[in-house]
């Protein structure tokens, strides 16, 4: 049995922008082309969630503006953060190519081909081999949250909104899933599997229905609700894969409370791998992360 904290971390997120307040009675094509400009990451995601919500057309080239935007996230994350926070050498793939990702042989799309690929060196293979030795099956894992829904209820709810989610079905996923927890490699491969889905043009289509959306983002499923009236906002939500992951039993709560005392200090590489995109505070551990 894994020795667990006597108290539980504290989760901290940082300062949230008023959005609502802030585009209130503007007219709408001011307040799509200010989302981006405020939300600086994943901008096409931003401004097509945001266009497709209040009825508008999306630019020419939007779909593979995203898919580019989602495949620099994704190789940022996996070819120069995690090496560096690992001790790594930084990998080559910001280029998108795909064999100085996952070696010629491609990504394994069997169980047991990835048990192999783990020990090849190749690629991304020491970023998630590492990964694997360094969290334990069953340590900081989010089991038992339901799947994101792509229409907005109105209310923020602990669920499973990430990119890992949208490759679940992946048997190597499932494998993972049965056998570590979805937990810090479960959801890099997601990643892995996601940047593979960007650069070949498979990412999934955007949801919408009367006046709200959901996109593609490179941590998940990004939806805006709206409502304008004479051109102008009525009535603006938005919910990101941080809000999420920072809600009260989400995956970061789920995740803290599965890590053992003497795995705090992978705190801040668990951190990284969870990825908010605004910033967040782990207290209670040996130095906050």
């Amino acid at each position: 049995m894994l020795d667990r904290a006597d108290i539980a971390l504290g989760i901290v997120p940082g300062p949230v922008l008023p959005i609502r307040q802030m585009v209130l009675g503007r007219p709408v094509s001011e307040v799509v082309a200010l989302l981006p400009r405020v939300f600086n990451l994943c901008r096409m995601a931003q401004e097509g969630a945001a266009r497709l919500a209040f009825g508008l057309d999306l630019p020419p080239g939007w779909t593979g503006d995203l898919a580019q935007e989602i495949a620099r996230d994704h190789a940022l994350l996996l070819g120069l953060r995690l090496p560096a926070r690992l001790g790594l050498a930084p990998l080559p793939v910001a280029q998108g190519d795909l064999a100085q990702v996952f070696g010629v042989a491609g990504f394994p799309d069997d169980p047991d081909g990835f048990q192999r690929f783990l020990t090849t060196g190749t690629g991304i293979a020491p970023v998630l081999a590492a990964v694997d030795r360094l969290f334990a099956p069953g340590v900081a894992v989010a089991d038992a949250l339901p799947p994101v829904g792509a229409r907005p209820d109105g209310a923020l709810r602990a669920c499973e909104n990430s990119v890992a989610a949208r490759h679940a079905g992946h048997p190597v996923m499932r494998h993972l899933a049965q056998t570590r927890g979805r937990g810090p490699l479960w959801r890099l491969v997601g990643r892995a599997l996601d940047l593979r889905a960007a650069l070949v043009g498979d990412l999934p289509a955007p949801q919408l229905g009367a006046g709200w959306a959901a996109v593609p983002a490179a941590r998940g499923l990004y939806t805006v609700s709206a409502q304008a009236v004479d051109g102008h906002v009525t009535a603006f939500d938005r919910r990101t894969p941080t809000d999420h992951l920072l809600a009260p039993g989400g995956i970061l709560r789920q995740s803290l409370d599965s890590l053992p005392v003497d795995a705090h200090a992978r705190l801040p590489l668990l951190l990284d791998i969870l990825d908010p995109c605004s910033p967040v505070t782990v207290s209670g551990g040996p130095g906050d992360a």
